[in-house]
């Protein structure tokens, strides 16, 4: 078992003789009594163990074939799906091999596809797998799932699994509801103590909305992008003042200090517009600039700092609902009034695919929740009722559409505020905080907490803070 701390570099610093390898290279991986057949390269750009390997100048780098023992197949069959951008869908077995295989051969992008596949229906195997093979990140994201599932997991943790495990996840801090107003404009005449100037939290044991921190003087939150990213809250850009003025400074809130550093802002200055976090990227989708609706969309690195455009979305828009879900990006357009056209941004071909289309009478996607493979439209009801809404259901499994039954309450924007939090779905307005649970694709009130006490729209998200109170 070889670790990914086992060499530095990057294949376009290896020697020449070890890139010559890879060149067209066709390898043979014997495992148990199956034969696989992949391109050395794909091995070596996404498994640590076969980089290694082919870098040691060992014998196995002049060898066509290569035995993997300690190992099974089906694991290794499912590391090369996902390796060839397949989705399989997989059991308990199935989860098992799969992470035997990724922590054997330090498979990252697998790692990262059982992490996203992470549900209430297998965190607690997942947990238990991951810490019996060593495979730190799916052990972290699963212990952290339980976390904010622990109301209703907590019996079945503690009679199945071992006690220094129960002990970790109960020393994690859960996620929280946070919130801020979405019209906090900036300049010369507020202050630092306006109280709209503030992003605050839910202490859900107190049913008490806290101060977290103050915003910085020169961040707006109006027609702004807002997203949390690896537990850092982003705003990027925005307006001020009646002439929707475009904000140029972008800043980054940092939980763990309780501080605000300034960050680069997009090449092209956009306000309305999406932004959303995945895989340690922002992504601002569309939005306006001068009045005029944008495609453009752009990508945050926010390891190195830097932005780059990428694909354009396939037409112009602005204020698209977005949602993320099992590490996918999906975005919704629309043609008024009839037809929603759901996207997926495919980040490894740089292209926007369309998933599905729903058509209904006056009626378009106003907004998108993602939980488990279930992709959730939320759109208006009859005669431009924005007050009841309808909610319909995509499986991105199935490629089915379901309609859920009845409508669902949306005083005052609060449907439009929901934020996915383990299985339960919390929204808020001034008068409450509502969380539903979602059981067999349907939405259920589950209880009813404090609103937020601001009047106005808000922008709403989820922070783990380091000392908040353990709920």
């Amino acid at each position: 078992h070889m670790s990914s701390s086992s060499y530095a570099g990057s294949a376009e610093s290896d020697p020449p003789s070890f890139a010559s390898t890879l060149v067209s290279a066709k390898l043979t991986i014997v495992v148990g009594d199956t034969h696989f057949s992949e391109e050395k390269k794909i091995l070596v750009q996404s498994c640590d163990y076969f980089r290694a390997l082919f870098r040691s100048g060992m014998k196995e780098c002049q060898q066509e074939e290569i035995q993997l023992k300690s190992l099974r197949p089906r694991g290794f069959h499912i590391a090369l799906a996902v390796l060839r951008g397949e989705l399989p869908t997989l059991d308990e077995d199935d989860i098992v091999e799969a992470i035997e295989c990724a922590a054997f051969l330090q498979v990252t992008p697998l790692t990262k596809y059982l992490t996203d596949l992470i549900d209430v229906d297998n965190c607690l195997l997942m947990f238990h797998t991951a810490a019996t093979f060593g495979l730190m990140h799916l052990y972290r994201s699963a212990a952290l799932f339980i976390r904010d599932m622990y109301g209703d997991l907590e019996t079945e943790v503690k009679n199945t699994l071992p006690y220094e495990l129960v002990t970790y996840i109960e020393s994690l801090t859960p996620s929280i509801f946070v919130a801020v107003g979405a019209h906090v404009t900036c300049g010369v005449d507020e202050t630092v103590h306006a109280a709209s100037r503030t992003v605050c939290y839910l202490d859900e044991p107190g049913n008490n909305w806290k101060v977290l921190t103050d915003l910085p003087l020169a961040a707006s939150t109006s027609m702004a992008g807002v997203a949390v990213l690896n537990n850092k809250l982003y705003i990027i850009g925005g307006v001020r003042g009646v002439h929707k003025q475009v904000v140029d400074s972008s800043f980054c809130y940092n939980v763990e200090n309780n501080s605000w550093s300034r960050i680069p802002s997009p090449a092209q200055l956009r306000y309305n517009f999406s932004l959303v976090g995945v895989d340690g990227c922002l992504y601002a989708i569309g939005g306006e600039y001068e009045r005029t609706v944008m495609s453009s969309v752009e990508t945050f690195n926010v390891e190195n700092g830097k932005w780059r455009f990428a694909a354009h979305l396939p037409r112009p828009a602005a204020g698209v609902a977005c949602t993320k879900t099992m590490g996918r990006i999906f975005v919704c357009l629309w043609k008024p009034m009839e037809t929603t056209d759901i996207y997926e941004y495919l980040p490894c071909k740089d292209k926007w695919q369309l998933v599905t289309t729903l058509i209904r009478n006056q009626s378009y996607g106003h907004c998108l929740v993602g939980h488990k493979d279930n992709l959730y439209v939320m759109r208006n009801g009859p005669s431009d009722d924005f007050l009841r809404c309808l909610m319909d259901c995509y499986n991105l499994t199935t490629g089915q559409w379901t309609s859920l039954p009845g409508h669902f309450a949306n005083s005052k924007g609060s449907l439009f505020t929901a934020v996915v939090r383990g299985d339960s779905v919390l929204t808020l307005n001034r008068s409450m905080t509502l969380e539903y649970t979602v059981c067999d694709r349907n939405w259920k009130p589950k209880r009813q907490m404090k609103g937020f006490p601001r009047s106005g729209s808000v922008w709403t998200f989820l922070l783990r803070l380091p000392d908040t109170p353990k709920i």
